[in-house]
């Protein structure tokens, strides 16, 4: 990027698609907690809570990173029906406008969730007890 270094962009943009991805986790528990497709739907319900967990626990650590190096992402205004969404990226008073396509946006986003649950399950494998209070 023109203003931004490449460890900036990738806070920013990594805290960009971390938001969207814990607006989708939470969505997801609100669906699973009001109608789950589920016969026994809490061990989904607590996976989803854990990896809101690991998600809100990174989010501020990104939240923390911006505030030092002075950076902020907003959404600028766009219809529903356009197929790219435009961001506008700040640092220390310098503005880059990027537009994502859409179906990428969704794509990343389920990469996040991805990384995620193999983060979550690798937390379980490590430590057995926490293997026992799933059964």
């Amino acid at each position: 990027m023109k203003y931004f270094t490449q460890d900036e962009w990738n806070i920013a943009t990594r805290f960009l698609f971390l938001s969207m991805t814990l607006t989708v986790i939470k969505q997801d528990l609100i669906n699973m907690q009001q109608a789950s497709p589920f016969k026994i739907s809490e061990p989904y319900i607590t996976l989803l809570q854990r990896m809101e967990q690991l998600a809100s626990a990174e989010k501020a650590e990104l939240q923390h990173m911006m505030k030092q190096k002075q950076l902020h992402v907003r959404v600028l205004p766009h219809t529903p029906e356009d197929a790219f969404t435009p961001y506008l990226f700040t640092c220390q008073g310098k503005e880059v406008k990027r537009n994502f396509y859409n179906p990428a946006i969704r794509r990343k986003v389920m990469l996040m969730l991805e990384e995620l649950l193999e983060q979550r399950l690798e937390q379980s494998h490590s430590d057995p007890a926490q293997m026992m209070s799933m059964l």
